[in-house]
C-alpha cells in the first residue's frame, strides 16, 4: 500500500465532509519581512507598530493577505492538488487580527458538488475557516475549484450548487477591537484621501508596474506551503511553464493599489474574485481599482469602501475588461471585489 498522498479527486468528495488540514503554522515577524520583500506593500497599519498603536491597536497585525495565503496553503493538498482551475471566491470575511506568534490551522466543509458535462472533472465548493491557537476563527471564505476525476466512469453525485451572496453585507464586516482612527496621521499613512474623497464609480489607475520573476514566485509559493503541482513542476503542463499562484497576483495588485488607496488600510471582506487568465514569469502586472460602494461601520470615524481591483498585463492605462466575445480580455489576470476599512 502506497504511503504517499496523490490528492483527492472529484469522486472522493461528499457533501458535508469536514476536512481538517495539515499542517498548523505559527506566524512570526519573519513572514512579515518576507512578505514585504516579495511585494511592494506599504500600508502603514501593517508596517509600523507605532502607527498601529496610534490607531488603538496593541501593535501592527499581520498583513491580511499573509493570513489568507497561510490558510489557503493549508487547504491545497486536500482541495486543489488535482485542480484544473481555481474558479472563484465568495463570502470571505476576516474575523479577527492575527498577531506575530499566532498559530493558524484550517478546516474546510464541502458544501457543493457538480460534475461537468465532459464526465472528466467536476466543481467542488468548500467553506474554509482559518482558526488560531485559541480555537477562534480569524478568516472564513468559500471557494470553488474544478477538480479532475481519477476514474471517468465513477458515478456522478447528485448536483448541489450552493446559493452564495453576491457581496458581504457591510453590517457583517468586523472592525478589529480597539481600532480608532481619531488620531490618524495622513502624512505618515502616505496620502490625504479619506472615504469622503472617493466617489462611487471612480476609477483609480495605480500607475506602477511590477514584472513577475520566477524565483520570487517560487519563494512566495513555498512560503505559503502551497503544494499545487502547476506552480512547481515544469513537466506538469504541456507547455512546460510554471503557472504563477493566483494569490501572488492578488498580493501584487493589492500592494500596487497603495498608490491612490493608501488609506484603505485593512481588508475585511472578499466578495468575489476570478483569476481571469493565467500569469507566467516575465509578465508585467499593472492594476486599477473602481469604487463600487461606501458604507458606515459601527465605529465612528471608520468607514468601509468596496473596491473592484483589476490586475492586468496590458499597456499602461489600459482599463479594458471584456473582449468582444463578452469574456475577460486576454490581458486581464485578476478581477477581485473586496471591502476595506478606511478613515471616514
Amino acid at each position: 500500500m502506497s504511503k504517499t498522498n496523490p490528492g483527492r479527486f472529484f469522486e472522493d468528495y461528499r457533501i458535508g465532509d469536514v476536512i481538517r488540514h495539515a499542517t498548523p503554522r505559527t506566524i512570526a515577524e519573519g513572514e512579515r519581512a518576507l512578505y514585504h520583500a516579495l511585494y511592494p506593500a506599504r500600508h502603514a497599519l501593517h508596517s509600523s507598530d507605532e502607527f498601529a498603536v496610534d490607531c488603538g491597536l496593541d501593535g501592527s497585525p499581520m498583513d491580511d493577505l499573509i493570513v489568507f495565503h497561510t490558510v489557503f496553503g493549508r487547504t491545497v493538498p486536500d482541495i486543489s492538488l488535482n485542480a484544473v482551475a481555481n474558479l472563484g471566491y465568495a463570502e470571505g470575511r476576516w474575523l479577527a487580527p492575527v498577531w506575530p506568534g499566532d498559530t493558524l490551522r484550517a478546516e474546510s466543509e464541502v458544501i457543493g458538488l457538480k460534475e461537468n458535462s465532459n464526465g472528466k472533472s467536476g466543481v467542488v465548493w468548500v467553506r474554509t475557516r482559518g482558526i488560531n491557537q485559541m480555537d477562534l476563527p480569524v478568516l472564513e471564505y468559500v471557494r470553488w475549484v474544478m477538480v479532475r476525476k481519477a476514474d471517468p466512469d465513477a458515478p456522478a453525485p447528485d448536483p448541489v450548487v450552493p446559493d452564495l451572496a453576491r457581496t458581504v453585507d457591510p453590517h457583517q464586516l468586523i472592525v478589529p477591537e480597539g481600532l480608532d482612527f481619531s488620531n490618524y496621521d495622513d502624512q505618515l499613512a502616505g496620502e490625504p484621501y479619506r472615504c469622503g474623497d472617493y466617489a462611487v464609480g471612480e476609477v483609480i489607475d495605480h500607475v506602477d508596474a511590477v514584472t513577475i520573476e520566477e524565483a520570487e514566485h517560487m519563494l512566495a509559493t513555498r512560503l505559503w506551503q502551497n503544494t499545487a503541482k502547476v506552480h512547481f513542476d515544469a513537466t506538469f503542463r504541456e507547455d512546460g511553464r510554471r503557472l504563477i499562484y493566483g494569490g501572488h497576483v492578488i498580493s501584487m495588485a493589492r500592494a500596487l493599489s497603495f498608490n491612490g488607496l493608501a488609506n484603505a488600510q485593512i481588508m475585511v471582506a472578499l466578495n468575489g474574485g476570478a483569476h481571469a487568465n493565467p500569469c507566467f514569469a516575465g509578465d508585467t502586472i499593472r492594476a486599477w481599482s473602481e469604487v463600487l460602494e461606501k458604507a458606515e461601520t459601527e465605529v465612528p470615524g471608520i468607514a468601509a469602501i468596496r473596491l473592484r481591483l483589476v490586475a492586468h498585463k496590458g499597456a499602461a492605462g489600459d482599463r479594458a475588461l471584456l473582449g468582444t466575445d463578452g469574456k475577460y480580455a486576454p490581458h486581464v489576470l485578476l478581477d477581485l471585489d473586496y471591502w476595506a476599512l478606511i478613515p471616514a
